[in-house]
């Protein structure tokens, strides 16, 4: 059979999953019809704003996490937004916060290992208006998207 899981991971982090109605209905003890009306109404109102698959990121290719603490030049203090929407591009980086602190800027990284850490700093998130990084970086995840881990 042909091997489509790169392709299915990437359909899924683009939020191409769904909710097991069925599951959900016998777990609350209400109809499928309900429980579908309930999260059609929260999907239009935005409650719900994307489903996707939790992964083992190891086994994706995905295991070296690190957290990124940035500081922004002043010049680029004021608008955070525009270097925070620059990076999002990046499939790398999982999530952006602009914080208070000591930084400005808080990246979770997911990186295939340190190497490929290394060139998206180097290449990436070392431009102009950041002066400052530091790394953090995951020896080992406990609980991810609500999901405990092994």
């Amino acid at each position: 059979m042909k091997d489509i899981k790169p392709k299915l991971i990437g359909l899924f982090k683009e939020g191409y999953c769904t909710p097991q109605i069925a599951r959900i209905a016998k777990r609350m003890k209400e109809p499928a019809t309900t429980i579908h009306y309930n999260i059609k109404r929260m999907e239009e109102e935005n409650v719900i704003r994307t489903y996707k698959a939790v992964f083992d990121y190891k086994k994706i290719n995905e295991g070296f996490c690190t957290f990124v603490l940035i500081n922004l030049s002043p010049d680029e203090y004021g608008n955070p937004e525009k270097i925070a929407k620059e990076l999002a591009k990046y499939p790398q980086i999982e999530s952006i916060d602009i914080c208070t602190g000591d930084c400005e800027m808080i990246l979770k990284v997911r990186a295939k290992d340190q190497e490929e850490y290394y060139n998206l700093i180097k290449n990436v998130i070392s431009r102009r208006g950041v002066i400052k990084i530091k790394t953090l970086t995951s020896l080992k995840q406990i609980k991810t998207e609500f999901v405990e881990t092994e």
